[in-house]
Formats: structure tokens, C-alpha cells, sequence
């Protein structure tokens, strides 16, 4: 037997119609029965520190696998299929024995991003059936440094338009 708070809802039944409104796109629920602590700095004034504030930064992150050689319509499907599973994968290069993936990261600092990158491959090896490949390069920059290399030409410039393709 479920318990639950009196007068609510069975699970998936969505509740009653006028229990569950519809908010307009961009429109941010507030939250009104939990108040901060005694120690939370608003973000943004004086109060907070440098540092202080544990706010997450984009990373453009590149990981290059290689390994055995593995028919190019496998490599291909698998990566398709990481591209679903991973949205915001933006391009992926690839050959019969090694790959390129390119992808934007969100995270607080680049430890936490080069840790989930590193990760990447292998939590969707099996689900994306990606080829038994091994990570041989990482490169983890934050936004500001990708669209100043981008801007005064140097560095990479996206691969390809965004999907998976062949080098």
C-alpha cells in the first residue's frame, strides 16, 4: 500500500486539472516554502567572495578514442546513438579506427568537466554500443578561451556542422 499526504492524487493521474496548471514557457515556479539559511549570499552582491559562489561555466570539451578497426556503419550508428543519448553532443568525426567527439559541458570547474568527459565513453559503451575504444586525448577550455581561438583563428574550428560524420 502507497501512503501519501491526505487529499493527493494517486501517482500518474496527474492530479486534477485545476490542481495542475500549465506555467508559459520560461516562466520560473517559486518556491515559497523553503527559505535560505542564515548563511546564503545572494550571488551577484558584495557579500559573495571570489570564489565563494559554486556557479557552473560552459566547457567545450573534445574527446578523441581510438582502438581496433570496426566497420565504419557500426562506429557510425554508435555514435548516432550517443548523440541522442548525450544532447548536447555538437559534432562527432570518425574513421574505421578512431573517432572525434566535440560537445559542450556544464559544470562548476574544469576538474568536474575533464571528469565527466573521461567518463563519457565508457557509461555509453554498452547502452550506445559504441566500439571498445580507449580515450587517448581530452581537451577541456572554457567558452571565453574557445571563442578567442575561434576569433583570432587559431585552434580547431568546429569540425563539421553539427551530427556525425565521416574525417
Amino acid at each position: 500500500m502507497r501512503r501519501a499526504r491526505p487529499g493527493a492524487a494517486p501517482r500518474g493521474t496527474g492530479g486534477s486539472a485545476t490542481a495542475r496548471t500549465r506555467r508559459p514557457v520560461g516562466e520560473q515556479r517559486a518556491l515559497t516554502s523553503v527559505e535560505a539559511g542564515a548563511d546564503f549570499k545572494e550571488p551577484g552582491t558584495a557579500e559573495v567572495a571570489e570564489g565563494d559562489a559554486a556557479m557552473s561555466r560552459l566547457w567545450h570539451i573534445t574527446l578523441c578514442v581510438s582502438g581496433a578497426e570496426t566497420p565504419l556503419k557500426e562506429v557510425r550508428r554508435g555514435l548516432e546513438q550517443l548523440a541522442h543519448d548525450h544532447p548536447f553532443l555538437l559534432t562527432s568525426r570518425y574513421a574505421n579506427d578512431h573517432a572525434e567527439i566535440r560537445y559542450w559541458e556544464e559544470a562548476r570547474d574544469l576538474h568536474d568537466a575533464a571528469a565527466v568527459a573521461l567518463r563519457l565513453w565508457g557509461e555509453h559503451r554498452s547502452s550506445a554500443k559504441l566500439p571498445p575504444w580507449e580515450i587517448v586525448g581530452l581537451e577541456v577550455i572554457d567558452r571565453e578561451t574557445y571563442h578567442q581561438r575561434i576569433a583570432e583563428g587559431y585552434g580547431l574550428p568546429p569540425a563539421a556542422p553539427v551530427g556525425v560524420h565521416p574525417y
